[in-house]
């Protein structure tokens, strides 16, 4: 009997299943990004000068792209926790973490998320 999986892994799922369409349509122009999770958001603020792009609920950051720099690449944050705490039910964490991820693709390609979804 397989073991029950946790809900850090059930959540890096509903990530994989979300980028999935987005990934598939955009692949060309997502070469140079990569895509993360992290539990909960880090507290202190942003030293390193550059103007991140936040989705916020309230003054909750919920996911954060962070810019390629001279030694990093390119990365949109996923927040775990906040994510699934504003979710009523697994279908609606999988629509959130789409819109989200939606949202910070077109900020990471300056892009309307209309266009990103294809709507």
């Amino acid at each position: 009997m397989p073991a029950a999986r946790s809900r850090a892994e059930r959540f890096d799922a509903v990530v994989l299943e979300a980028l999935e369409p987005i990934e598939a349509r955009w692949r060309t122009e997502l070469t140079q990004l990569d895509v993360a999770v992290d539990d909960v958001p880090d507290v202190a603020p942003s030293t390193s000068g550059e103007d991140d792009d936040v989705v916020e609920d309230g003054n909750v950051p919920l996911a954060r792209l962070m810019q390629p720099g001279q030694d990093r690449r390119a990365r949109i944050v996923l927040y775990r926790r906040p994510l699934e705490a504003r979710a009523k039910d697994g279908a609606d964490l999988a629509d959130l973490v789409h819109d989200v991820l939606v949202e910070q693709v077109a900020n990471y390609l300056g892009l309307d998320p209309d266009v990103i979804d294809g709507e």
